[in-house]
């Protein structure tokens, strides 16, 4: 049983043991495309020194991607998951990008086989206010409402409380009921303050809270990213830990 087990309701297990089989079948054509993708020329060294690190087919497994889903990639960055995702989604379904997609839009975007990914919520703000720590998010919606799975990886510590409600919420309404919210993000230890190393950590009680209160439902977390030997003590950029921080790693779903 998994760190976090306790707090998933006992339907929600059910259910997800009861879908394990299915997801495994479907991720098949999701794998191969994923093994083409990860080799591909656009890739440079710098991406794919972190694979053993990131480890994106067992991750994306978990998660329950498909190649004919409708996908949101919040805060791309510069786009190592979008070199993954856009291939695998390029012939049957969709990509979108979201928030912060600056350099994904320059620098990747108008290479080949990018032609299917579309950036949403343009107009949307965030930075940082004179003196504040985090983030602020400013954005309502993302303009659809019918994606499959809303993705982000170690973003949702940048923003303050009432940002990451904003993306939280934002996630939901972009969600076709039954969709998929997943996150994967540094672990902070529970209940700690902040301190200077911390900054880039999340509890990951308090963001299950969080995102249970914009209205979805906890089905599983994995231990993917788990490393007993990061003692959540660092901040994550430090020589002693980066590349191999613990991380949490939830996966949410919108009630039908």
């Amino acid at each position: 049983m998994n760190r976090f087990s306790k707090v998933v309701l006992t339907s929600s297990l059910l259910f997800s043991l009861n879908i394990s089989v299915a997801v495994a079948s479907e991720f098949e054509a999701v794998g191969e495309k994923l093994k083409v993708a990860m080799q591909a020329s656009i890739r440079g060294e710098a991406d794919t020194k972190r694979d053993h690190n990131r480890l994106p087919a067992q991750t994306l497994k978990f998660f329950g991607l498909r190649d004919d889903m409708t996908v949101i990639e919040l805060i791309p960055g510069g786009g190592w998951y979008t070199k993954l995702l856009a291939p695998i989604l390029a012939d049957k379904g969709k990509l979108y990008v979201a928030l912060g997609s600056g350099n994904v839009e320059k620098n990747l975007l108008d290479k080949d086989g990018f032609s299917n990914v579309s950036v949403l919520a343009a107009d949307a703000r965030m930075g940082k206010k004179p003196g504040a720590r985090l983030y602020f998010l400013e954005v309502s919606e993302f303009g659809i409402n019918d994606a499959d799975m809303v993705l982000t990886f170690r973003n949702y510590h940048n923003f303050d409380r009432a940002g990451r409600m904003a993306m939280n919420n934002a996630a939901y309404a972009a969600l076709k009921p039954g969709g998929v919210y997943a996150l994967v993000d540094h672990t902070q230890r529970h209940m700690e303050g902040d301190t200077p190393e911390n900054a880039r950590r999340f509890d990951p009680v308090t963001a299950i809270l969080e995102i249970q209160e914009a209205g979805f439902v906890l089905e599983a977390s994995s231990d993917l990213h788990y490393r007993p030997d990061d003692e959540l003590r660092y901040e994550v950029g430090r020589k002693s830990v980066t590349g191999n921080t613990d991380r949490w790693t939830l996966k949410f779903r919108k009630p039908e």
